[in-house]
């Protein structure tokens, strides 16, 4: 079964996110537990905990199918320790919102070595953050989320996820959640049934469908290879229609949240339909 959403608001409390879900067809869903725009948010309160879990039960929303996403700022391979240490510190605090909730899942960008550091130094330090946060957490799974390779950032050749997935302890709470913009920009081809084929046997040769947690479904304002992050609607951008087919009809995608980030909100309900109808 394909689970298809939108990362949506929860502007007025956590608990107003599965209502806004519901209200564009969805049946999953992404959404920022805290503002995502600042290091330290109030605690969440337990009505608005209360009400949340409520809503997901009452409108049908399996905790496995929602995909909150941490804060913007945060960079757990941060190279300086004050940095860091404030990294892991904010998240650690949305891993244990996650747990307040329900949720079992919390989708991160991995980080930026900010020019500081080599590669495989900044990868080994996103997987100690990582495993610091575990240590101190139960039954939500970090899932690492492929980049453009903008800037610094890493995380956007599948090998550098493989390689930090390798340091993580414990593996049954990490997973990877492919962005098809990011992908497409990165340099992985997705534009035609050969492509995409080719892109997902490289995924499973460096990581393993076994990881694969969710979806970002976008299409790409910014050329192939172009390491631009830029989102575009359905069909509408360089990655094309056939792609959005694809993902609808590859059963490998089954059973997971596919989260729409597409730039124009007022177009969800009518792209989930769309979606639904390829499936």
């Amino acid at each position: 079964m394909k689970y298809i959403g939108a990362h949506v608001s929860a502007s007025g409390g956590v608990e107003n996110a599965p209502l806004n879900a519901k209200e564009i067809g969805a049946n999953a869903f992404a959404l920022f537990t805290k503002n995502q725009r600042q290091w330290v948010s109030p605690p969440i309160s337990s009505a608005s905990i209360k009400a949340f879990r409520e809503n997901c039960e009452k409108y049908g929303f399996l905790p496995e199918m929602i995909l909150p996403h941490d804060s913007y700022l945060i960079n757990l391979g941060h190279p300086e320790i004050e940095g860091l240490e404030k990294s892991r510190a904010a998240f650690l605090d949305e891993m244990q919102r996650c747990e307040q909730l329900g949720l079992k899942l919390l989708n991160f960008h991995p980080g930026s070595h900010l020019q500081k550091v080599e590669m495989g130094k900044c990868l080994a330090t996103i997987a100690e953050s990582i495993n610091f946060v575990l240590d101190r957490t139960q039954g939500v799974t970090a899932v690492l989320e492929n980049t453009a390779g903008q800037g610094s950032n890493v995380g956007h050749v599948f090998e550098q996820l493989a390689e930090i997935i390798d340091q993580v302890e414990d593996k049954s709470r990490v997973g990877v959640c492919i962005d098809t913009c990011h992908t497409f920009t990165a340099g992985y081809d997705l534009r035609d049934k050969d492509e995409y084929e080719r892109t997902w046997q490289k995924f499973d040769e460096a990581i393993g469908f076994k990881y694969l947690r969710g979806i970002h479904l976008n299409d790409s304002k910014k050329e192939l290879g172009s390491r631009v992050d830029r989102h575009d609607n359905v069909g509408k951008g360089l990655i094309g229609i056939e792609m959005f087919r694809l993902i609808m009809q590859d059963s490998r995608l089954d059973n997971l949240p596919i989260i729409l980030e597409t730039p124009e909100e007022d177009l969800w309900a009518e792209e989930i339909r769309l979606l639904r109808s390829f499936a």
